[in-house]
C-alpha cells in the first residue's frame, strides 16, 4: 500500500532562485545543509541528493514555477515503485510559498510526511536563503 501527502512552507527567496538551486548540483548541496548532490536540469535527467540517500529522475520542468520528479530513497524496498513529487513555487510577499505533493509513498515511510521534508529541505533552505 502507498499514500499521498502535501507539505507547504515559506522560503525567503524568489521562485526562480529556488528552482535554479534545486536543479544545480553545487547549490542543491548547499541549500540542503552541505550534503552532496548530483543534479541535472533537463527533463529525463537523473539526480542523486542528500549524500546518495535520494535518487530520481526529472519528469517535467516549468522554469521558476514547477518541478516534477520521480523519487526513491535507500529506505524503499526493492519491490516498492518509485514515488513522485511535484514541487510548486508560488510567489509570496518576501519570498516563495513552496508546496510539495508527494505521491505513491510506501506506507512504512510515514515519517516523510511527518518530518522528512521539513528537516531535510525546508529548514536548511530557510537558513541558506535567509543568510
Amino acid at each position: 500500500m502507498t499514500f499521498d501527502f502535501t507539505v507547504t512552507d515559506f522560503i525567503p527567496a524568489e521562485p526562480k532562485q529556488i528552482y535554479d538551486a534545486w536543479l544545480d548540483s553545487r547549490v542543491h548541496a548547499k541549500m540542503t545543509g552541505d550534503r552532496p548532490a548530483t543534479v541535472t536540469a533537463n527533463e529525463g535527467g537523473w539526480f542523486v541528493a542528500l549524500r546518495g540517500f535520494v535518487i530520481g529522475k526529472n519528469v517535467a520542468l516549468d522554469p521558476g514555477r514547477r518541478i516534477v520528479q520521480t523519487l526513491r530513497t535507500k529506505e524503499f524496498l526493492e519491490s516498492d515503485a518509485d514515488s513522485k513529487i511535484e514541487v510548486l513555487l508560488d510567489p509570496a510577499a518576501g519570498g516563495t510559498q513552496i508546496t510539495i505533493h508527494h505521491t505513491n509513498v510506501p506506507d512504512q515511510l510515514s515519517k516523510y510526511r511527518d518530518a522528512g521534508w521539513q528537516s531535510n529541505y525546508f529548514e536548511p533552505m530557510k537558513r541558506f536563503f535567509g543568510a
